[in-house]
C-alpha cells in the first residue's frame, strides 16, 4: 500500500467520522449515515491494501524459494 493509498483512507476515516458526528449534533441522519459510509470505505480501503500487501509479500516469498535465492 502507498502512502497516498494510506492517506486516502484515512482521510476518508476522518471525514467519515466528522460527517457522522455532525450529523449527530445536529440531528441531521442523512450527514450521518453518509459519515458512516465513507468511514467504512476508508476502513475497507486500508483493508484491501493490507490485502494486497500480504499477497505481493507472499508471491516474492514464493519467487525466491522457487529460484533459489535466500536473501
Amino acid at each position: 500500500m502507498t502512502q497516498e493509498e494510506k492517506f486516502e483512507s484515512k482521510k476518508d476515516q476522518l471525514a467519515g467520522k466528522t460527517k457522522e458526528v455532525g450529523g449527530k449534533v445536529t440531528g441531521d441522519k442523512e450527514l450521518e449515515a453518509e459519515g458512516k459510509s465513507q468511514g467504512v470505505l476508508g476502513k475497507t480501503k486500508e483493508k484491501l491494501g493490507d490485502a494486497k500487501d500480504t499477497v505481493k509479500g507472499a508471491t516474492e516469498s514464493v519467487k525466491e524459494k522457487l529460484s533459489g535465492n535466500k536473501d
